[in-house]
């Protein structure tokens, strides 16, 4: 019996120094045992070795068949980056030689942005007596058409059919025609039934109001100026101001409507109606 209990008493030494590390660290007699493993470091000497030992081409390992033999990772880097810098500036030299280098420079920009090369003034392709003409009629049409463009716009544009082979008559007439159908240009009333648009602006003064056949209807009555009158309709949904006999006014955006071969004017909420003689507050 005593020798099994002796035996299960057995206590292997790492499970000894696990249980009781504190045994470890002391003697016998209570005093305590300080390591005295020396630490070993390198010398100044042996780190400069080191260094001379790792930069030595012998001590280097060759790891691709295209790194420069006998140099460091980091002065490789180096060498390589001054080649490529060396090489993209010969490049550009040569560029800079070559023939025809601005034109093709324009190309690519244009293509690439999609800008076009500006135009010559159509007006410098006159003779001097067909400018001076162009010019008068310019200013005569600003005066007649209030469209917004200038009269050096208008030369421009009556130039360019000049040039291209029309008389001055004819190219006057065919841009009056173009600038009345711009939208918001003020058309003559005789011109109105003969503008290519659904909708234009017309200038005059009320010469009748007629009392309305319709509920649908807020007023209706005639429009005149120099150049002749026109039947004009409002529409009550459109919600326009009243306009009263002899009050100058201007319709924006009127449609156009025919009936028995005749042609009328109507307002409708896309419409506008300015008075331009009617002082602003401000100025009375």
């Amino acid at each position: 019996m005593s020798s099994n209990n002796a035996s299960s008493n057995v206590v292997s030494v790492d499970a000894q120094a696990f249980e009781q590390p504190e045994a470890q660290t002391e003697a016998d007699d209570g005093v305590e045992v300080v390591d005295e493993t020396p630490t070993f470091e390198a010398a100044v000497e042996q780190e400069t070795q080191a260094k001379v030992d790792a930069n030595h081409p012998d001590g280097i390992a060759e790891t691709s068949a295209e790194r420069i033999h006998g140099v460091t990772l980091e002065q490789e880097e180096r060498i390589l980056g001054r080649e490529a810098e060396l090489e993209h500036i010969s490049a550009r030299a040569d560029l800079g030689r070559q023939d025809g280098r601005e034109e093709r420079t324009r190309e690519v920009i244009t293509e690439q942005c999609g800008r076009v090369e500006p135009t010559p003034d159509p007006r410098e392709q006159l003779s001097q007596e067909e400018l001076a003409d162009v010019n008068r009629e310019a200013m005569r049409i600003q005066d007649e058409v209030d469209c917004g463009w200038t009269s050096a716009a208008i030369a421009r544009r009556l130039a360019e059919k000049v040039r291209d082979g029309q008389d001055v008559t004819s190219a006057v007439l065919e841009l009056v025609g173009e600038l009345q159908a711009v939208p918001g240009a003020v058309v003559p009333i005789a011109k109105v039934p003969e503008v290519p648009v659904g909708e234009v602006t017309v200038q005059g003064t009320v010469q009748a109001l007629w009392g309305p056949s319709s509920s649908a209807i807020q007023q209706v009555g005639l429009i005149a100026d120099d150049s002749g009158k026109i039947k004009f309709t409002i529409w009550t949904r459109s919600k326009q101001p009243v306009v009263h006999e002899g009050q100058t006014v201007r319709f924006r955006a009127a449609a156009k409507n025919w009936y028995e071969g005749r042609c009328s004017i109507a307002l409708t909420g896309w419409s506008d109606i300015h008075f331009p003689e009617r002082g602003r507050w401000w100025d009375e």
